[in-house]
């Protein structure tokens, strides 16, 4: 047998023929190793977003265009949804109530400070509360990746401008800024204390959609606070201008971060309508954060932000409710616990304690075992009681049966499921019958009964059956 060496020159004809062959295997195999390798590290290493591009320009279409603190309001709002619907119903019955008036209004409401203040604004929260799925898919958003949603809208807010639809107007100022290095538009009220809402089609603002599998959505006015709209009023620019809402000095207290990427909090604005929330030890402008005690039990879309926030929000320690708890398994352990407390051992001890401490860790061993052994005898004390249950059931069962026959019951089901009585009891109707055929009178009688007790045969083979 020969073999082929590769320290060998490839002098040979095999050789020089096995070689190249040997080098585009391995080549081959190592390829597509490569490839599966950077696929996965480039799996691992991305994450898909919440919502993609698209949908994030779908879903702030309508409020991109709205002043810096108003969007600002709307976002942080917009991550309690439940508070927006409840805040949406109350605003609908009080139509009259706005400004920093409203504000107060709510103030006994258990809602967060962000919904107490778009009660300021009720057009905004009857738009909001007319579109609840489309609310927390922005409030979502805005949790997921809130840099990414304040660049959306500032790209946005730059389709609008290059349309001639943003700009300085009687109602609104707009203008730019850099910021980190980065250079935002930005929309302020013409007059502080005056805000108008406004309302626009964004298929003609921002002119031609740029993603057509997904048109923008669109808020409609409600029709008590834009009365003209739904009587033929011009829009200005591609944007409809309703009445102002007037008296507004503390309650837009939020802003938008551009340089960052996120909210602000201007904390004097916020202390002064927000008294029963005042934030302390802090002044000027601090970062707004999200409160999980407030979202009143909606879940959160992604799993990042759920393990950033759900483990933080109010009744997370009943959750585990809801994930298939062994609560015998929780009560066992209780019961091994104060077994352990009575012994004089503390359960909280630490682990080196027990792994190092033979003398503890045979009395924790031991407190195991006699809570298990007691566990087993109480189990075992269950199924004694079971069976002599059974068993009286089927004393008091048979009894029943013989009283029926001794005072001549008829019962159409008797023997039913047991086929030995049932056997039995056309064995004693035949004996009737014997009998009856040499006394003559009672003979008719005895026969019935007989006949009677072949019917519970039938019906106790019926019962087999099924």
């Amino acid at each position: 047998m020969t073999f082929l060496s590769f320290s060998h020159r490839p002098s040979s004809r095999v050789a020089r023929r096995l070689l190249p062959c040997l080098a585009g295997i391995v080549f081959a195999c190592a390829v597509p190793w490569a490839h599966a390798a950077e696929s996965a590290t480039s799996t691992a290493s991305t994450v898909a977003p919440t919502f993609s591009t698209e949908e994030l320009d779908q879903m702030l279409a309508p409020i991109a265009l709205y002043p810096d603190s108003l969007l600002a309001q709307v976002l942080m709002a917009s991550t309690y949804p439940a508070d927006v619907a409840e805040a949406a119903k109350w605003s609908k019955a009080n139509p009259k109530m706005e400004g920093d008036a409203a504000v107060t209004a709510v103030q006994s409401k258990n809602w967060d400070p962000s919904v107490q203040s778009l009660a300021a604004f009720p057009q905004v929260l009857a738009m909001m509360g007319e579109k609840p799925g489309d609310v927390q898919r922005l409030g979502d958003a805005f949790l997921a990746d809130p840099a990414r949603v304040m660049d959306r809208v500032q790209f946005m807010r730059k389709k609008a401008q290059e349309a001639g639809n943003l700009k300085t107007t009687e109602q609104q100022k707009v203008s730019t800024q850099t910021d980190n290095g980065q250079t935002a538009i930005i929309i302020e009220p013409a007059q502080p204390e005056k805000v108008y809402v406004p309302v626009y089609q964004p298929t003609v603002v921002y002119g031609a959609w740029w993603y057509p599998a997904y048109p923008p959505y669109y808020w409609a006015p409600p029709p008590y606070y834009y009365p003209a709209y739904y009587s033929g009023g011009a829009f200005v620019a591609g944007v409809f201008w309703g009445a102002a809402v007037v008296g507004i000095s503390n309650g837009l207290w939020g802003g938008c971060n551009w340089g960052h990427g996120d909210v602000d909090i201007n904390v004097n604005r916020y202390n002064n309508i927000n008294v029963n929330n005042k934030l302390n030890n802090v002044s000027g402008n601090t970062n707004w954060n999200h409160n999980a005690a407030n979202r009143k039990g909606v879940p959160y879309r992604d799993e990042k932000t759920r393990q950033q926030h759900d483990r933080k929000s109010a009744g997370a320690d009943n959750r585990s409710d809801y994930r298939g708890r062994d609560t015998q398994r929780d009560a066992s352990r209780d019961k091994a616990q104060a077994t352990m407390k009575d012994r004089g051992i503390d359960p909280a001890a630490g682990r080196d304690q027990l792994r190092n401490d033979p003398q503890t860790r045979d009395r924790v061993n031991q407190a195991t075992r006699d809570t298990n052994r007691g566990q087993a005898d109480r189990g075992q004390m269950d199924r004694s009681q079971d069976r002599a249950q059974a068993q009286n059931m089927e004393r008091s069962q048979a009894s029943r049966s013989n009283a029926s026959s001794n005072w001549g019951g008829d019962n159409a089901f008797k023997g039913a499921g047991n086929a030995g009585q049932s056997r039995d009891s056309i064995n004693r109707g035949s004996s009737s019958r014997q009998s009856a055929a040499s006394y003559g009178g009672g003979s008719r009688s005895m026969s019935s009964g007989g006949a009677r007790s072949g019917g519970g045969a039938r019906a106790g083979g019926g019962g087999r059956r099924r």
